[in-house]
């Protein structure tokens, strides 16, 4: 009886998913996502080994290194010693997007379990007191070099696969300002003119080179990181998206499920930072057209996003659903063991 009914729901789920994804496929549609031409290669620049730096990129070498030789335990070496290395390296995507369950980096979508629940909103000065704007965000895994089987012997290089990490539209918190008072209280000390005039100076300094690292709450002109939802004060839909890209970084890191790579070369699986290290990050357009920058959190979309979000297309590459392709910084050891 038993295996008879496990054969009945493995039939049913098997016409029944396919009809739904058929179903979504009808509403978000698009390209899924090339490794080889919708990231920036060049952004993995400037890097550094030892004293030398090389490469030609937008800001200086990356990384909290001090000393071109380094010393670092190990648990199965021993210790290790040897250079100091620092790059960018592509490591995630993330997707911002008003259609929920719409997945513009594989090209498809999923439908949704309640229509019209949870979507995404913009609204002008002209429909309410002050622009707003809500949009769901998916979280993914994406070490391109190890999926292009790239550097498989460098041991600074994340490797593993390709995969959905996070996704907003299980979670109340993103979807709740007041729930997600849980993990941001300290959102309250910020909610205020003074703390707001600050942000001036943090997009100033995103403009000209890296965003302000101890002015944690700004996100320069793409506004403030709090609260950690997906509700933004803003219509523009570049800056809210690129900002709603950022806040999932900080949210994770909060939630202990983000690893700054960028602050300790002795630790290769990074350190959980619940305040993000802004300028370890940087955020490149994939979709709906591909841009060829990767920015700091904060720099002005006027620079960057010059049609970017054009007022054509379908499904995944329609406008308002956006993929950010995610650099980070990267520093660590190499050497050889000395047991």
């Amino acid at each position: 009886m038993t295996r008879r009914f496990t054969v009945l729901l493995a039939l049913a789920a098997g016409i029944l998913l396919p009809a739904a994804f058929t179903e979504a496929a009808t509403v978000c549609k698009g390209t899924a996502i090339n490794p080889v031409t919708d990231i920036c290669w060049q952004c993995m620049f400037p890097a550094q080994i030892g004293s030398v730096s090389f490469g030609m990129g937008q800001e200086s070498a990356p990384g909290n290194i001090t000393t071109p030789t380094c010393v670092c335990p190990d648990s199965k070496q021993g210790i290790i010693a040897g250079l100091s290395v620092a790059f960018w390296e592509h490591a995630r995507m993330i997707e911002t997007v008003k259609d929920p369950y719409c997945f513009p980096i594989l090209g498809t979508g999923m439908d949704n379990p309640k229509p019209g629940f949870s979507s995404g909103t913009s609204n002008g000065p002209a429909y309410s007191d002050n622009a707003y704007s809500f949009q769901q965000a998916h979280y993914y895994t994406f070490p391109a070099w190890s999926i292009l089987k790239l550097f498989m012997d460098f041991p600074c290089a994340e490797q593993g696969g390709f995969d959905l990490a996070y996704m907003t539209e299980v979670d109340p918190m993103w979807n709740d300002d007041s729930l997600s008072f849980i993990i941001n209280p300290e959102a309250l000390l910020f909610a205020n003119p003074v703390s707001q005039v600050a942000c001036v100076a943090d997009s100033v300094a995103a403009t000209v080179t890296n965003p302000i690292d101890p002015l944690f709450w700004c996100m320069g002109s793409w506004g403030s990181f709090y609260p950690l939802t997906g509700s933004v004060d803003s219509s523009d839909p570049l800056s809210v998206n690129a900002g709603l890209a950022a806040r999932m970084l900080f949210k994770l890191g909060r939630e202990s499920l983000l690893f700054d790579t960028g602050i300790n070369q002795c630790s290769s699986g990074g350190v959980i930072t619940p305040i993000l290290v802004k300028s370890n990050y940087r955020l490149q357009i994939a979709r709906p057209v591909r841009g060829t920058a990767c920015n700091p959190i904060g720099r002005p979309a006027m620079i960057w996003g010059s049609g970017k979000n054009p007022p054509w297309g379908a499904g995944a590459n329609s406008p308002d659903n956006f993929l950010w392709s995610m650099t980070r910084r990267r520093v660590c050891c190499v050497g050889y063991g000395l047991n």
